[in-house]
């Protein structure tokens, strides 16, 4: 578990994250949602200790990474998975040599071993027999599984995701969608994704924060979300007609019965 309390980050005197207060639970796909500008990708920076913030804690089971200094920082770090938006994959590299990557950084392994853990994860991102493949031989799609069994290669406690359907279509989105919750509850891992894909917050959010110029204005889960009053975040998430008629039907099939 990961919570966040009254945490303040500025830039050249400009607040940006005021006084954040959030818990990202294990075994949950935790999303952060909000417009581009809201905060939401400062306060996941933050998180992840790539960003210091002025005020406030940052609580990895309890150990607060504010008040850490290098040699323990590294060891979370350790801890932690990163799924970046463009995959991030090395092109010179095949997919094994990408999935081995982390493993070479920071495991003591022997090579026999690192190759097996890689095998098995690229297994598990149902791409067996893709080894061997350079990243330009893959669809957007494959690339995107690539990146989420390099991320689980050292099986992190944490996991974080920045926008991991960007670019994909809705078909393969879901699917990436489907593969990151499995493997999140499979593994008892707490996974933050940063995203503002509404089909990804209908389809696993199970725990929601909703950031809006820097201040968290709602919390709760996919089912809860249509019964929001809160402006801000009925105007994000019903900005179409589509999103509207969806909440109005939804409403509609869970009042009592006459």
């Amino acid at each position: 578990m990961i919570e966040v309390k009254n945490l303040v980050k500025s830039f050249d005197g400009k607040t940006v994250l005021h006084g954040i207060n959030a818990t990202f639970y294990d075994g949950k796909t935790n999303l952060i949602i909000g417009q581009s500008g809201s905060g939401k990708t400062v306060l996941m920076k933050s998180i992840v200790g790539l960003l210091h913030p002025e005020e406030g804690e940052i609580l990895f089971d309890g150990r607060d990474i504010m008040k850490m200094n290098g040699s323990k920082m590294k060891q979370i770090r350790k801890e932690l998975g990163m799924l970046f938006q463009g995959s991030a994959l090395f092109d010179s590299e095949t997919v094994l040599g990408n999935v081995m990557f982390p493993l070479k950084m920071f495991s003591s392994m022997t090579f026999a071993e690192m190759k097996d853990r890689a095998e098995f994860c690229i297994e598990r991102v149902n791409l067996k027999g893709a080894d061997d493949k350079y990243p330009a031989e893959l669809s957007g799609g494959m690339q995107k599984r690539v990146a989420i069994a390099r991320a689980i290669a050292l099986n992190p406690k944490y996991l974080f995701c920045d926008e991991p359907n960007s670019g994909l279509d809705p078909k393969t989105s879901i699917l990436i969608d489907e593969l990151l919750s499995d493997i999140t509850k499979e593994y008892d891992i707490t996974t933050i994704i940063n995203t503002h894909d509404m089909n990804s917050v209908l389809g696993i959010g199970e725990n929601i924060v909703f950031v809006n110029k820097g201040y968290n204005e709602w919390v709760g889960n996919k089912d809860e979300i249509f019964d929001s009053d809160n402006e801000n975040l009925n105007n994000f998430i019903f900005a179409t007609n589509l999103f509207q008629h969806v909440k109005d039907y939804m409403r509609e099939k869970h009042k009592p019965n006459a």
